[in-house]
């Protein structure tokens, strides 16, 4: 077990009145009103539309004048206001004035179906919506619009921050489910603090630097190193809304002067795949974040000799962030994602037990993290029997398997459960599943990760379909309604059968050979 105490960060000696919109505003809007907080780019070059720039001084008076407006919705303080916005600057002032005010908001992808929408309004029962787009759902819902609510907010006075405890649900986000339901992942006011130790362990983010996050701007990747990071640091927030093809990027590292860059590891093999001159255009970075999925050693040292620049790799989970990291003072170890953050309990869980000792050295188990963390989250939303199952004792267990080195360093060896990886966004097959087996001609299917090369893995589809079979092209369109377009196979086999026990239970691993598609395959 890793219990690396840090006395400078004294993670567990939390605040006793905490708001995470004041803990990442506050201190600089006073200190440093006009340094520049928040830079929305549009594109590249001469032609494209300007930059939206806002001082410290500026996003803390919008957001607090955000919450203003919440509260005069009547909304009390713990109401959900769900938010599904363009990726622009309004998306980035609601989410973080509703915590500001005390609401709880719940961050949406723009790319959800009507049904997905409707799924997520109904489970989390928001007071509020705020959104640009017609919204799904079956009980009627007051709500705003992008452009009325920054109408509103630039009229009102605005309040001070509300006060919070560490422990108020400040946050909820939706993860997919083992069940194939996305579940709520409610998070505290604390979690801001249990950020802490990224700074040292990962990002190294100080007021100098000038932060340029590739993510949508509700994925939690973004809002929490995008955007709660950088301020708490007093650096710049760098997000793109424009078309997010490979090329632009080093564009805008170079038109920005960036100093540090996040994306999942397939954006950096993308960058080095279409990117030219790229030690050149790229010499303002310090270095690059990644997360989200695992990164091959041959994908960083392609990185570093081409570039020049490190890549500090990090492992995390919805329910807690990272706390598994390399960082500047944290050396990189080949294979490995790094080591416990200092401040956080970690462990290896056997697997095949419920025991709460911790392996030795070098065994493979469940990597475990203490309840104590202020970083972990608060609950599933309505998911009580969820929430047990991934509880056993004092830590919580994600289902990710590794080993741990006598050094502390983790080694991953996969997941326990069936989440799959899109790009960085988990997914459960379970759900995609759910949504082929709609189309009438999908007699049973099954979804799975599926490896087309070493350092590239795609969802795919394993389908049992009536004859003459529909074509791929035609579950594509079936899907566009019904699933997120990151949710959608990008492959499809058409088989007689699929792998299952005597008890009918399905057999995803089997999926994964090769071998299975074609002995399988099934004809027209």
């Amino acid at each position: 077990m890793v219990d690396a105490s840090c006395p400078p960060l004294a993670l567990r000696e939390r605040p006793t009145s905490l708001n995470l919109t004041a803990y990442c505003l506050d201190h600089w809007a006073r200190v440093a009103p006009h340094r520049e907080a928040l830079r929305v780019l549009y594109g590249v070059g001469p032609a494209a539309p300007r930059p939206r720039a806002f001082t410290y001084g500026e996003v803390d008076r919008t957001v607090r004048a955000y919450a203003a407006v919440f509260a005069r919705q009547g909304l009390a303080p713990g109401d959900r206001i769900f938010i599904r916005l363009a990726n622009d600057a309004p998306y980035v002032f609601a989410f973080f004035g509703a915590m500001a005010g005390g609401f709880v908001p719940v961050p949406a992808s723009d790319q959800l179906s009507d049904r997905e929408v409707a799924d997520l309004i109904a489970d989390c029962a928001p007071s509020l919506v705020v959104s640009d787009f017609k919204v799904a759902s079956v009980t009627p819902l007051p709500r705003i619009g992008s452009t009325d609510l920054a109408s509103q907010a630039h009229s009102v006075d605005p309040p001070p921050y509300a006060a919070m405890r560490p422990d108020d649900p400040a946050f909820l986000i939706y993860t997919s489910g083992t069940t194939g339901r996305p579940k709520g992942v409610l998070h505290a006011h604390r979690s801001i603090w249990g950020r802490r130790p990224m700074f040292a362990g990962w990002h190294d983010l100080t007021s100098d630097d000038r932060l340029l996050h590739a993510g949508a701007f509700n994925w939690t990747y973004t809002l929490g190193v995008g955007l709660s990071d950088a301020w708490t640091a007093g650096a710049t927030a760098l997000l793109f809304a424009g078309d997010r093809n490979p090329e632009v990027w080093p564009d805008l590292i170079a038109q920005e002067n960036a100093t540090i860059f996040c994306a999942v590891p397939s954006l950096y093999r993308q960058i080095l795949k279409y990117g030219k001159n790229l030690r050149a255009r790229l010499a303002s970075l310090r270095h690059g974040l990644t997360a989200g999925e695992a990164l091959t050693q041959e994908l960083r040292s392609t990185w570093d000799n081409t570039v020049g620049v490190p890549l500090f790799e990090a492992l995390g989970m919805s329910e807690v962030s990272t706390f598994i990291s390399c960082s500047p003072s944290v050396p990189v170890r080949p294979g490995s994602p790094g080591r416990a953050q200092a401040g956080r309990r970690v462990c290896v869980l056997p697997e095949d037990t419920q025991g709460t000792d911790p392996l030795p050295a070098n065994r493979i188990g469940l990597l475990a993290v203490h309840a104590s963390d202020p970083g972990l989250f608060l609950g599933y939303w309505k998911r009580p029997e969820e929430e047990a199952a991934v509880f056993r004792g004092a830590w919580f267990i994600g289902g990710d398997r590794v080993s741990m080195d006598e050094a502390g360093y983790i080694t991953h060896h996969g997941r326990a459960n069936d989440v799959m990886n899109a790009f960085g966004y988990r997914v459960a097959p379970q759900e995609v599943e759910a949504a082929l087996l709609q189309h009438p001609a999908v007699q049973d299917c099954a979804v799975a990760e599926h490896q087309v090369r070493e350092d590239v893995s795609v969802i795919a589809a394993w389908i049992v379909a009536t004859t003459p079979h529909p074509s791929a092209d035609a579950l594509e369109a079936f899907l566009t309604t019904r699933l997120a377009a990151y949710k959608h196979p990008r492959a499809y086999h058409f088989v007689s059968t699929l792998p299952r026990t005597r008890t009918g239970k399905l057999q995803r691993r089997a999926l994964q050979d090769p071998a299975y598609s074609t002995q399988n395959e099934a004809g027209n």
